[in-house]
């Protein structure tokens, strides 16, 4: 039995680091273009983010135009990060609101035009919590941790759960609302052609009739 458990404890250990993993990614951008990346995250959700220009010339200073304007906004237009004029910075807040937060890379102008490198790590939810410091402040067990992290775990599934709940109610009100409003436009519609029709044989009759053929 105690085995059972044990190997019930790895696996949702498993589950918890995929759970884990962020936003982490390279790509490349060109002087005087921007990339947008998007995040959907819930309301009082904790999201943590980690930028860098990568040195093409490893060992020596950066190039003055290996700069970048980063900013972190939310879909409201609500402004949470800004770095200006910078090759690499991190940012951090708890999220005020739901939905989709962008954050955007300008680079600037250069001529003739240059690509630069960037690594990006961005974080949310259980994964932006560093569990190292709280293992080294609480001098806790690993196994302790790990299940501090199922726990987290859990409860970020059960809070997406109640999210998804409330975004479907919100989609079958809209689909009610769509749904009547495309009805009511039916029926006017409708009664619009039969007076359209009722009107055409009213003229056709009086046509004939002064013409004499009816």
């Amino acid at each position: 039995m105690c085995g059972l458990n044990l190997g019930f404890i790895v696996i949702m250990i498993g589950l918890v680091v995929e759970t884990e993993i962020g936003e982490s990614m390279r790509f490349e951008l060109e002087s005087g273009k921007t990339k947008c990346i998007a995040e959907d995250i819930k309301e009082n959700a904790m999201t943590v983010g980690k930028y860098s220009i990568v040195n093409p010339s490893e060992g020596q200073p950066f190039p003055h135009s290996h700069k970048l304007v980063v900013r972190v906004s939310s879909s409201k237009g609500n402004n949470y990060h800004l770095g200006d004029q910078v090759d690499s910075g991190t940012f951090g807040f708890l999220a005020t609101e739901s939905g989709d937060y962008t954050t955007c890379f300008w680079a600037n102008k250069h001529k003739p035009p240059i690509k630069m490198t960037i690594d990006f790590n961005w974080k949310s939810g259980v994964a932006a919590k560093d569990w190292s410091k709280i293992a080294k402040k609480g001098q806790v067990e690993t196994m302790e941790i790990e299940l501090k992290k199922l726990y987290d775990a859990v409860a970020a599934i059960h809070e997406e759960m109640f999210y998804l709940r409330e975004r479907e109610e919100e989609m079958q009100e809209l689909n009610k609302e769509t749904n009547s409003k495309m009805a009511t436009f039916s029926f006017f519609s409708l009664l619009l052609c039969l007076s359209v029709a009722g009107l055409q044989i009213w003229h056709l009759k009086s046509f004939f009739e002064r013409k004499k053929l009816l």
